[in-house]
């Protein structure tokens, strides 16, 4: 495994066990053939965004931001 693939999936570890699962099973099943813009939009995403906001955005209690929204329906795919 190299340095970057140790980080991602430290990164993948969450503060929600749901959010662990979620996370986990979205690289697992999608990341390796995601476009580019996907990939990053993902790393951005558990990078920055903190995890009550990823939880209510792909639950749909709240509406993602707009540089979010394709990533999330992405998770829910995968949910």
């Amino acid at each position: 495994m190299s340095a970057a693939d140790g980080r991602l999936r430290w990164l993948l570890r969450r503060g929600m066990k749901e959010l662990d699962v979620l996370m986990e099973r979205y690289h697992a099943t999608r990341f390796e053939q995601a476009p580019a813009e996907e990939k990053g939009e993902f790393l951005r995403l558990i990078t920055l965004a903190e995890d009550p906001d990823i939880w209510a955005w792909v639950m749909g209690y709240d509406e993602p931001p707009a540089e979010y929204r394709h990533i999330v329906e992405q998770l829910r795919a995968h949910h």
